[in-house]
């Protein structure tokens, strides 16, 4: 069977002082706790993707690991230096690089809500799956023949979160490939009926193999891996010798590694104090239903000789977004829910970005809300909402906006029944200011809520089963 090796770590690591790492995570919570030797084992031999903090870790399940470091403790300080430490609590997202045990380590800037760290996780998982048309499906099916493939069918149009997983995990021993229902050449010649649907060319002269099972990472690892590659090894000149490393080469990783506690030990006991009076709210949780509050790590306290790490001091918090219709529901269009301000973002493929409008709204958002918090002045919560979102295509509809492709920014207020759309095509922040403005002033028109939105919808599970395929 196929055992991945460096590829696949992916981790987004909490590191702490003591107060707020152990103890604070039990062994349901789905955080893992670990020092900077398991750290090291993780990265070299673990097959899965690794995230962070209690509540996404669960929106995480079978796409990530979450990982708690306790940067207090002597034996992790060296490890905690090394990944440029300065203050607590401090996230970093580690993902896989096409060096063997040397994966990026990129700094979480964003808000410190499950959805955020999720979306955030989501977004960094390398894509390794290629999108085949009917025009490019001979040219995909003779590259390699030899060659294990995966070919998902789906009615979507982006790539999941865990078919993007489960191509990184087989990289070098099985190509995936996704192709749309609209593919009817591919359709036809692979008798597709439903979606999704996996099927597995084993390679050569073999017969496709359909999978029949539950799509879960592991049903689907189950039937993967009957026709993944074992050979997938480094190639020679690329593999280190084994037996010892050279003296000197051993002797200078010790005086990084001694060189980066000592750094890590005086930013550290700088924060000693701070850290104890903060020591009851490091145990607070973070939920997938609260959202609105996200919070900043403190300011780091660095020594003297440490290196700087690179910060964005005036950069607000992105506002937060609503990637369930449940939420939303909850949240803004509930019977007793009051002014909300929904960002609707447009569908973009995963090779593409947000459009310059979309992009300028957001800043603008997030500026605002910035300036009313530090005013301590009272406003309705702004959440952008992805298009993956199925209540954006409904809302859409139902008051008639533009195409999935348009970026749209609408006011709603359930409890009254009235909504408005925002009526310019520049985002800068004063035109977004003056917008919001008229609206907590009570001017301008307002159109009549359509009571379709404002039906109830049945709860979802609560354990993600990741169903976008």
């Amino acid at each position: 069977m196929l055992q991945k090796a460096s590829l696949v770590a992916f981790f987004i690591l909490a590191l702490t002082a003591s107060s707020s790492a152990e103890g604070l995570y039990t062994k349901n919570s789905g955080v893992l706790q670990v020092d900077g030797s398991s750290y090291n084992k993780l990265v070299a031999k673990s097959n899965q993707v690794s995230p962070e903090y209690e509540k996404a870790a669960k929106g995480l399940k079978d796409l990530a690991q979450v990982v708690a470091v306790n940067c207090d403790d002597e034996a992790n300080k060296a490890f905690c230096g090394s990944m440029g430490v300065q203050g607590f609590p401090t996230l970093k997202i580690v993902k896989p690089s096409k060096k063997p045990g040397k994966p990026i380590v990129e700094d979480y800037q964003g808000p410190r809500t499950s959805s955020g760290i999720v979306d955030a996780v989501k977004s960094s998982i390398p894509n390794n799956v290629k999108k085949v048309t009917d025009k490019g499906l001979s040219a995909f099916l003779e590259s390699n023949n030899d060659t294990a493939k995966a070919i998902l069918f789906s009615n979507k149009g982006t790539t999941s979160a865990l078919t993007k997983v489960l191509a990184t995990e087989y990289l070098g021993s099985m190509k995936f490939a996704q192709i749309r229902d609209k593919e009817t050449k591919a359709v036809e010649m692979f008798g597709v009926s439903e979606y999704p649907t996996l099927i597995v060319l084993p390679g050569g002269t073999e017969e496709p193999a359909k999978f029949e099972g539950a799509y879960k990472k592991k049903d689907m690892k189950d039937f993967i891996s009957q026709y993944a590659s074992s050979d997938s090894k480094a190639s020679p000149e690329k593999q280190k010798p084994m037996g010892k490393k050279p003296q000197k080469a051993s002797e200078e990783e010790a005086a990084e590694s001694k060189e980066a506690a000592s750094s890590f030990s005086a930013a550290s006991s700088s924060h000693a104090s701070a850290e104890a009076a903060e020591a009851a709210a490091g145990a607070t949780s973070v939920t997938l239903e609260d959202e609105s509050n996200p919070t900043e790590s403190p300011d780091p306290i660095a020594s003297p000789d440490a290196p700087k790490p690179v910060l964005v001091h005036n950069m607000p918090d992105p506002i937060p977004a609503l990637v369930e219709e449940k939420y939303l529901q909850e949240k803004c269009l509930g019977p007793k829910t009051s002014t909300c301000i929904l960002a609707l973002l447009p569908n973009v493929g995963d090779d593409e970005v947000l459009p310059e409008s979309a992009s300028s709204a957001l800043a603008s958002l997030a500026e605002l809300a910035d300036k009313h918090v530090k005013r301590e002045s009272k406003l309705f919560p702004f959440y952008s909402i992805p298009s993956r979102n199925t209540a954006s295509a409904t809302i859409r509809d139902a008051l008639k906006l533009g195409e999935e492709k348009d970026f749209e920014l609408v006011a709603v207020n359930a409890r009254r029944g009235w909504w408005r759309r925002y009526p310019g095509e520049k985002f800068d922040f004063h035109s977004v200011e003056n917008w919001v403005d008229n609206i907590r002033f009570g001017e301008g028109s307002k159109e009549v809520l359509p009571e379709a939105l404002l039906r109830k919808e049945e709860e979802e599970p609560a354990a993600p089963e990741h169903g976008e395929l």
